[in-house]
């Protein structure tokens, strides 16, 4: 990793506003076209007990759709995608979904460093807008897949508290893993993880009729190098040119927002061009996978001046 995005003062919900402007604007839509807002988190996003997609509908939309939070941690996005293209297609939407993102992973509570060992945190925030009246990408599949006996890889064996933080801080994700594989054995852990993330890849690329050695870009989790190659590049023969490894190592892992994240780079960029296919992979603790795969259609207009 060469870098990690930092908010020294702005709040989660302040930035997954600021990316739900920026959205809308160059979507050239506005609150009345959204009939449905999904704002996917893994963190504290600014306040206690407090509705934080209310507040992103207010900044941005100022309509009265319905407003959603969603907590499924780093597969966030994905899940969100996934709720929201049901809901449209189930007819209950006119027109578009907005989705949001956003982390601040700060201290007390994060060590950006050492919380996840092999993932630094960054902060920062995504917004999609998913619309049944077209765009610059199309949505060709989505696969979403989940295992449960997973879950306590990241609870470990503390027992549940009244209050946030009632065992250490920060968070620690380290001594959680412990626990678990050494009831289990690392090699349990690591054969359901595996065959969850592989799940979705081959389910999400068969219902497009496709291969991973298809994808002309495969946008992975912001993690650190050896993770991804541990879990991605070799177990599925995945190239690191193919992907957004050179952007991902400057921003650090985004929490629900890589994959959203990364599909902005390379098409703001230009190295997503017309034609091209995108394969959209992401892991959430709980655990839960998610894969979809895009058609580039054009490249998406400039930002408004």
């Amino acid at each position: 990793m060469e870098s990690v995005a930092h908010s020294p003062d702005e709040s989660a919900a302040e930035m997954a506003a600021t990316a739900a402007r920026t959205a809308l604007e160059r979507a050239g839509t506005h609150g009345g076209d959204v009939d449905l807002l999904l704002h996917a988190d893994t963190y504290h996003q600014g306040q206690d007990l407090w509705p934080v997609a209310s507040y992103i509908q207010r900044e941005a939309l100022g309509n009265s759709c319905q407003a959603v939070e969603i907590r499924q941690m780093s597969n966030g996005g994905l899940a969100a995608l996934d709720l929201a293209t049901a809901y449209l297609r189930a007819g209950h939407g006119r027109g578009d979904a907005l989705l949001t993102t956003a982390d601040r992973f700060c201290a007390p509570g994060i060590d950006r460093w050492n919380t996840d060992p092999g993932t630094p945190y960054a902060d920062g925030a995504t917004a999609l807008v998913l619309s049944r009246r077209g765009g610059y990408a199309r949505l060709v599949s989505l696969a979403m897949h989940a295992d449960p006996e997973l879950e306590p890889l990241h609870r470990g064996d503390d027992p549940f508290t009244t209050a946030p933080f009632g065992h250490r801080m920060p968070v620690d994700f380290e001594a959680a893993k412990r626990s678990f594989t050494g009831r289990t054995g690392i090699s349990y852990a690591i054969t359901r993880a595996h065959n969850g993330q592989q799940t979705v890849i081959k389910q999400a690329l068969a219902d497009a009729g496709s291969e991973l050695g298809d994808a002309d870009w495969v946008v992975l989790p912001h993690f650190g190098r050896r993770r991804l190659a541990a879990i991605y590049y070799k177990p599925f023969g995945i190239d690191p040119a193919r992907t957004t490894w050179d952007f991902s190592r400057t921003v650090g892992h985004l929490g629900a927002g890589d994959q959203f994240a990364g599909l902005d780079h390379l098409t703001s960029s230009g190295r997503a061009a017309p034609g091209d296919r995108v394969v959209l992979i992401s892991v959430g603790a709980g655990y839960s996978w998610g894969c979809a795969v895009l058609d580039i259609l054009e490249r998406p207009a400039p930002d408004p001046v």
